[in-house]
């Protein structure tokens, strides 16, 4: 019984391409390029835009944040980039202002608004995911729209959460825990209290206020100053949880809403925890039937022996740590987890398991699942990481709810979680201890999940997605009372842009004239 670390709830969107190239080059992912912002640009900022679109209720101190001036200056070639001022407290404007780092392309024919994006997490980058973005939204869409990335609070550009230097971070990510002896679940708990307070040093005032309802409204504050009288929105996996939050709290201000891989935010912190536990569980199963279907599959005999010879690579990657190419680095349990979950997320990423299943199975060598830890992790080949997601991954998740952390509980969560997840829940069963010693206080959801009034809101759903189960697409359509279900029959995290035309067409139809697909439609 060992493990310990994080488990996982980020919306990777990897491309079994660049899984190969990650393997190929032993770790070098591909850098995120900071924004390069021309000064001498023209702003096309209009004083005041979002003044007469704010909320009715609000607060009389929180206006000039909407009646806020935005410069939008030339950036990335043809796009658009700005900086707004967000309140740090949204319940007290004297707390200060934060940054919130916005970018957009330009509607390509007659505008019909802002389609605003978010790549999930918590804690990934909406400006760094802007050009996938628009690779998979339809031509027409762009026509219409522009297309808005953005920076949650907390998250790369905006105010980040900043915690550990690299060398600690890098500690902190690989190393492993007994969790079946009162040690190494304290170690354990220390570590993550440790990261905590050296978030709390680093950033400030900011970490007590990165939850997900302070998201939604700096999300509204855009909406206002981008123009839009109602919110159209794009959400993958963490992103429904914000786009949920959004409709929750401005129902009245819903557009066109597409929640895609939902998460479902009324389920309590340790029941996320066991649902992706499953879900994981669930998706390796499906790898190892298909590997097992080829010619060079690693694995032998029954597909429940190839799962356990799985499960005795990482117990093994416990006790012994596979030596790499990576001089001074070892593959340790927690990277291999890391490494197999990343590919998970899409079975166009199987190949790239098997080449390291077979590294590691035929050779002793923990190279590749090393590799695909460090592509996780946003890890470069010189130990430097390129993005703050594992920070504000963790303040975010623990500002929004924490799971009870006494010891008797968190044994029965994982007897469940091992029951469903044998050969990966080990990695879910302990996410109580990462906030337990977390320094601010949780600010749970409040608002009413079923977002009374407001517009359709469109919920995808992925039949065998492992980090946002199909079912809690089913569940939040019908939490939501003007949701949607729309469903894909396929593998892998979230469903618009890499599944089908079905899904596509009925998408683009709802964003372009606000066709509602029927309900419980199954592409």
């Amino acid at each position: 019984m060992h493990g310990g670390n994080r488990g996982t709830r980020r919306a990777a969107r990897w491309s079994a391409g660049s899984l190969v190239l990650v393997l190929a080059l032993a770790g070098c992912t591909a850098g995120k390029e900071a924004i390069d912002v021309d000064p001498s640009a023209t702003s096309t900022g209009q004083p005041g835009a979002g003044a007469g679109l704010a909320p009715k209720d609000l607060d009389p101190s929180m206006l000039p944040f909407y009646e806020q001036s935005v410069a939008w200056e030339e950036c990335n070639d043809d796009h658009l980039c700005a900086t707004i001022d967000i309140p740090v407290d949204w319940a007290d404007a004297s707390a200060g202002k934060a940054s919130l780092a916005v970018e957009r392309t330009q509607a390509s024919g007659t505008k019909q608004g802002s389609l605003l994006i978010n790549p999930g997490g918590p804690g990934a980058s909406g400006i760094d995911f802007l050009d996938a973005a628009v690779s998979v939204i339809s031509p027409e869409v762009q026509e219409a729209y522009d297309v808005v990335g953005f920076d949650p609070r907390g998250v790369g550009r905006s105010s980040p959460v900043t915690c550990l230097d690299d060398a600690g971070k890098d500690k902190l990510l690989s190393s492993d825990f007994d969790m079946s002896t009162d040690a190494g679940r304290a170690g354990f708990q220390a570590a993550w209290t440790a990261f905590g307070a050296a978030c709390q040093s680093n950033t400030g005032a900011m970490l007590e206020h990165v939850d997900t309802g302070s998201a939604a409204r700096d999300m509204d504050l855009l909406r206002a100053l981008l123009g839009d009288e109602k919110l159209t929105y794009l959400g993958y996996s963490y992103g429904t949880q914000l786009g949920g939050t959004y409709a929750a709290l401005f129902p009245e201000r819903v557009g066109r809403l597409v929640l895609d891989g939902a998460v479902d935010y009324t389920l309590e912190a340790d029941e996320l925890s066991a649902g992706q536990a499953e879900g994981f569980e669930r998706a390796l199963r499906a790898y190892v039937t298909d590997c097992m279907a080829g010619a060079r599959c690693p694995l032998t005999g029954s597909v429940d022996d190839g799962l356990k010879q799985i499960r005795d690579l990482t117990e093994r990657a416990f006790t012994d740590p596979l030596p790499t190419q990576d001089a001074g680095r070892v593959l340790t349990r927690t990277l291999a987890f890391y490494g197999i979950a990343i590919t998970l997320y899409a079975d166009e990423s199987w190949p790239v398991l098997t080449q390291a299943l077979t590294m590691a199975l035929q050779r002793n060598d923990g190279s590749g699942l090393l590799s695909l830890a460090d592509a996780y992790n946003s890890r470069d080949l010189d130990g430097g990481f390129q993005d703050n997601s594992t920070e504000a991954f963790t303040a975010i998740g623990c500002a929004d709810g924490r799971a009870p952390a006494d010891l008797a509980h968190m044994q029965a969560e994982r007897d469940k979680i091992l029951a469903v997840a044998p050969t990966l829940g080990e990695s879910f069963a302990w996410n109580a201890l990462v906030c337990a010693g977390w320094p601010t206080p949780a600010k749970p959801f409040t608002a009413d999940p079923s977002a009374p009034g407001a517009a359709p809101i469109v919920v995808i759903g992925t039949t065998n997605d492992p980090a946002t189960p199909y079912e809690w697409s089913q569940s939040l359509a019908k939490t939501l009372e003007s949701g949607v279900l729309l469903s894909w029959e396929g593998e892998g995290h979230t469903a618009y842009g890499r599944s089908n035309d079905c899904i596509a067409g009925a998408v683009d139809a709802y964003l372009l004239d606000g066709t509602v697909p029927e309900d419980g439609l199954v592409c």
